[in-house]
């Protein structure tokens, strides 16, 4: 039904009525009585007239589609939102409630055009009216496509789809734990492929692989193989499902199970949807497989190709082992026929003869060595001598030294009549008695 468009007469049910107009000079001079004015009805309040406006906008309106570009985008620490959709004409202000924020699968930003939904209302304490928005689109590209391509460059920036951190995938698996939906075609698929291939031990966690609350039982069966014991826990892990919309896989786009798989000790495949579909799981997993039935035969080697590999094997030792021995024998000719071996003597002899050479060169040096050595001891000895006091006594001088205590006298007041002292001279030492000084 066609929204009827607004008019004066809409917005209340009454207003005071005009003033009536004035009679003119000549009615006045014909005699005619002016009526009694009207008594003038009860004005509206701010408050009275704001909230008509906000009933008659809302009424009449309903829920709107608005195209716009969002700017002044604020997010409060209540978790509701504020800003503004503007376009080359007019601006219009928004708010999008914690609620409905936490529903968002993109981040807005100032300069995203949008197409936002909900309905008209006016907020009274400023009289200011704008739109109450209860879903937000980016223009042009989905919110999960937005969503995706946001997460994606997250991640690309703190290196998680780096091929440097990328595992190997182990070539002989003893175990393999798979992280899907127990009923679903994926586990079938893999299951078929596997058993097929190569004799090994499966461990299934069974999770939701779509709708709320799969991201979460993805990430947490994923920890839960990596928190096993080394003795019970997988060598790889697959994690998948079969083909669907972005709707479908968007379990596998979620942030909280790209951290799981980064922070995974196990390698891990990711096996989502068909060829063409690419989650976030595929770009941090260790290994993309194209489907789930190729991730099977990614993790379970061709037990009949391992036979067969072995059988060339067995074929080629016998060869290889007579190669080795003939490969051996030549060298042990070579050293039959090596001189060194047929004249051992003559080695040593040689060996004998260097040594001399090397004795007779090195008893010269020596010699000339040790004699520069005594030589530069004499000339040290000689320095020592000269500085040392009995040279000084050699020349007629004498130290006295008092018996008692082998203190040097200095001064007559050092010594006490009577007191024993000695006298060192350069050939020898003089014992006396001192009588006193003066």
């Amino acid at each position: 039904m066609p929204r009827r468009g607004l008019h004066d007469s809409d917005l209340f049910d009454s207003l005071p009525p005009e003033e009536p107009e004035r009679r003119t000079e000549a009615s006045k001079a014909a005699g005619h009585v002016r009526p009694a004015t009207p008594a003038r009805p009860k004005p509206y309040t701010i408050t009275q007239i704001t909230r008509l406006i906000k009933e008659r906008i809302e009424g009449s309106f309903g829920c709107v589609w608005v195209e716009g570009e969002i700017s002044n985008y604020r997010v409060y620490g209540s978790g509701h939102c504020y800003f503004t959709l503007k376009d080359e004409g007019a601006q219009l202000s928004a708010v999008l409630w914690r609620t409905e924020a936490q529903l968002l699968r993109f981040t807005p930003t100032d300069g995203t055009k949008v197409l936002a939904f909900g309905r008209l209302s006016v907020y009274e304490p400023r009289g200011q009216y704008q739109m109450v928005v209860e879903k937000l689109e980016p223009l042009g590209i989905g919110a999960l496509a937005a969503a995706f391509e946001q997460l994606k460059a997250k991640l690309a920036g703190e290196g998680l789809f780096s091929e440097e951190r990328k595992r190997p995938i182990p070539l002989y698996p003893r175990r393999i734990g798979i992280v899907t939906s127990p009923t679903g075609a994926a586990i079938r698929d893999m299951l078929k492929v596997i058993h097929h291939r190569w004799p090994v031990e499966i461990v299934l966690a069974g999770v939701r692989v779509q709708g709320d609350g799969a991201a979460a039982e993805i990430s947490h069966a994923i920890g839960a193989f990596n928190r096993l014991a080394d003795l019970n826990k997988p060598d790889v892990l697959i994690i998948g499902r079969g083909g669907g919309s972005l709707e479908d896989l968007w379990a596998f786009n979620e942030e909280v199970v790209a951290r799981a798989i980064a922070a995974s000790r196990i390698p891990i495949i990711s096996a989502v949807g068909h060829e063409v579909d690419f989650t976030i799981s595929d770009f941090v997993a260790d290994v993309r497989a194209a489907t789930p039935s190729h991730a099977g035969e990614i993790v379970a080697p061709r037990m009949t190709e391992v036979l067969g590999r072995l059988d060339n094997l067995r074929a080629q030792l016998p060869a290889a082992l007579l190669q080795r021995v003939e490969l051996a024998r030549q060298r042990l000719n070579g050293l039959e026929q090596s001189y060194a071996l047929r004249h051992p003597e003559d080695r040593i002899a040689g060996l004998r003869q260097r040594l001399d050479d090397l004795l007779s060169r090195m008893t010269p040096a020596a010699s000339r060595r040790l004699e520069n050595a005594r030589h530069a001891l004499a000339r040290a000895t000689g320095r020592l001598e000269s500085l040392s006091p009995l040279k000084v006594l050699e020349r007629g001088y004498s130290v006295t030294l008092r018996e008692r205590d082998g203190a040097v006298v200095r001064s007559v007041g050092d010594v006490a009549a009577g007191e024993v002292i000695k006298t060192r001279v350069g050939d020898g030492v003089i014992r006396s008695k001192a009588e006193g000084g003066r």
